[in-house]
């Protein structure tokens, strides 16, 4: 039997209240930015720029991780958090410090990654993909023959959620509309660019393309500013189940000939749905692609505390699915599979065969 008045999911304040409430006690060891994300941004940038080179002289002595995640809203944050949690269950891992921190998201992960500001980042398989290649927004610096991948998580539908008095049912219809594209940096952002560029849409195609985070675009939907916003996101999500709970917003379909093109081109993409009932006022699954989520770390995280943090999560497996519902399906096999552009870093590997989770010829 569910709750008193229904599952959480058909009840958005009441889910989105809980998230918080339940996500808030997963780790004290993880202090986050205010809520005026409009500054997180660039105050992560400033305490990652001022704090690097002192996280490299800190760690020899004590080691200590900072995980780049995104919006405080999505699931990348609720991902770091866990892992933080879980290490401070582990026993090996218990002197070693731990902070998942709010950022703009996949590709500001990535490249701070890769200059030594992070440690460990969750970023969209998409992403992780062109970083190792050095294509797409890391053109200009090259691929990144130092990233490594740890695991993978849940999977993300692109996901387009509007106002049910605008009129959008499916992708085409946005233009003209007033449209949320998301930040600059964040994983949404982009693969809205490349769905624009491959429907032959710039920002002029919408009356206005607002940039605002994850955590802000919900309420934005429900108080007219936008008619629609973008997610890559896993579901249910408490940001989406505000805005259908709050102001009747409907998830629309995302198919057609251009997106059967970007599926068919590219391989971190796959076509998926948008399960039917999760949300109040979205009875039916909605078409759409998407990616995965994945956690990667670079050559110079050391390979012992590279396999303690896989081992708490993969050799955790239970308690982890419980932490949110996106990751209510997890298998380990998958995870250590799926989604990875970037060899497995030497201690995920070595957690991967004792686990018995490679099959090797």
């Amino acid at each position: 039997m569910g709750p008193p008045g229904g599952p959480l999911w058909h009840r958005p304040a009441a889910f989105f209240q809980m998230s918080l409430q339940r996500y808030a006690l997963l780790t004290p060891l993880t202090p986050f930015p205010g809520r005026a994300h409009c500054r997180a941004a660039i105050i992560t940038s400033l305490i990652l720029s001022l704090s690097s080179g002192f996280a490299a002289s800190f760690s020899t002595a004590q080691e200590s991780v900072t995980i780049g995640t995104g919006s405080e809203a999505g699931v990348y944050y609720q991902v770091g958090r866990a892992l933080c949690y879980l290490a401070a269950r582990d026993e090996s891992l218990k002197s070693t410090g731990c902070k998942a921190l709010s950022t703009a998201g996949s590709i500001f992960n990535l490249k701070n990654l890769r200059n030594g500001a992070l440690q460990i980042a969750v970023a969209q398989s998409d992403w992780h993909y062109h970083a190792v290649r050095g294509s797409g927004p890391f053109a200009e610096v090259g691929p990144d023959d130092g990233l490594r991948s740890l695991f993978s998580v849940h999977g993300e539908p692109f996901t387009v959620v509007a106002r049910r008095d605008a009129g959008i049912t499916k992708l085409q219809e946005l233009v003209s509309k007033r449209v949320n594209i998301g930040n600059p940096g964040s994983g949404q952002r982009a693969t809205m660019e490349i769905v624009m560029a491959a429907l032959g849409w710039d920002r002029s195609a919408f009356s206005l393309a607002d940039e605002l985070p994850a955590a802000q675009q919900s309420l934005a939907l429900c108080h007219d500013r936008v008619q629609a916003m973008i997610y890559t996101v896993g579901h249910p999500n408490a940001s989406v189940g505000q805005a259908a709970g709050l102001c009747d917003a409907v998830m629309v379909e995302v198919s057609g000939a251009a997106v059967d093109k970007l599926i068919a081109e590219n391989p971190f993409y796959a076509a998926t749905e948008i399960p039917g009932g999760i949300y109040p006022g979205n009875p039916e699954p909605v078409k759409t692609f998407g990616v995965k989520a994945t956690v990667v770390a670079t050559t110079s995280l050391d390979e012992d505390l590279a396999y303690a943090i896989v081992r708490s999560v993969l050799g955790d497996l239970r308690r982890f699915r419980k932490m949110h519902p996106a990751f209510g399906e997890l298998e380990a096999s998958r995870m250590i599979a799926d989604g990875l552009s970037a060899p497995l870093h030497p201690g995920a590997l070595r957690f991967a065969r004792e686990a018995g989770l490679l099959t090797e010829g």
